[in-house]
């Protein structure tokens, strides 16, 4: 899943973004509306962790601009103000979803994969497939009843794999989905981490290298 935080409380913004990946998710973070304008009109994302008062572009235009552009971006908004009418307002705008601050990163965490899951087609909490089980709130991989150890991009790799039910996910979509805006195109990072989350999924292998198409399972 790839998110965008825009936070002008840049503590914050990079507490979160922190926090998010070590949840395996790719994250890019920006501290203004204007830069979130410029990423949401590069970058596809899942989610975007928005906050409504922003600088130089207010949160209430850039959640206006990604509902004109008909986006499946679905977008969580933060604000400082607990009142009814501030959420009802948020959510009037094109939101999908509102946290008051302060929050529980766990709430938030929660939140954001529950939007995640509704910019595709649904699917069930948990993940099987192949003899591979997958539960993304629990961060856990059994495989064939044993659980399997992942670090998170590996993590990442497989549950993009497992969502897309067997069609043929490219090098370059792992990227987009797994790896956030910092990471080099051009490095064989990804094939390094199929090749060592094949190793940790075990025999027989699952995931198929289709040559010149990318990988499925």
């Amino acid at each position: 899943m790839r998110v965008l935080v825009v936070e002008d409380e840049q503590l914050l913004a990079d507490a979160v973004a922190t926090g998010l990946r070590r949840e395996a998710m790719a994250v890019d973070v920006v501290y203004d509306g204007a830069a979130a304008l410029e990423r949401v009109g590069v970058n596809d994302y899942d989610v975007v962790v928005l906050d409504r008062d922003l600088p130089l572009v207010h949160g209430d235009d850039v959640c206006r601009r990604i509902v004109e552009l008909g986006m499946p971006t679905r977008v969580l908004m933060l604000t400082a103000s607990g009142d009814v009418s501030d959420r009802v307002e948020g959510l009037e705008l094109g939101a999908d979803d509102y946290l008051p601050k302060p929050f529980a990163f766990t709430e938030l965490t929660a939140r954001v994969r529950a939007l995640g899951r509704r910019t595709t087609v649904a699917l069930p909490p948990v993940l099987e497939r192949a003899g591979i089980k997958l539960d993304p709130n629990r961060r856990e991989v059994f495989r064939e009843g044993k659980e399997v150890q992942l670090a998170p991009k590996e993590f990442a790799v497989l549950e993009v794999l497992m969502r897309s039910e067997g069609t043929v996910v490219s090098a370059e979509q792992l990227l987009e989905k797994a790896w956030d805006e910092n990471t080099d195109p051009f490095t064989n990072v990804v094939r390094v981490t199929v090749m060592t989350l094949r190793r940790k999924l075990g025999e027989p292998p699952v995931i198929v290298t289709v040559p010149g198409s990318g990988y499925r399972i």
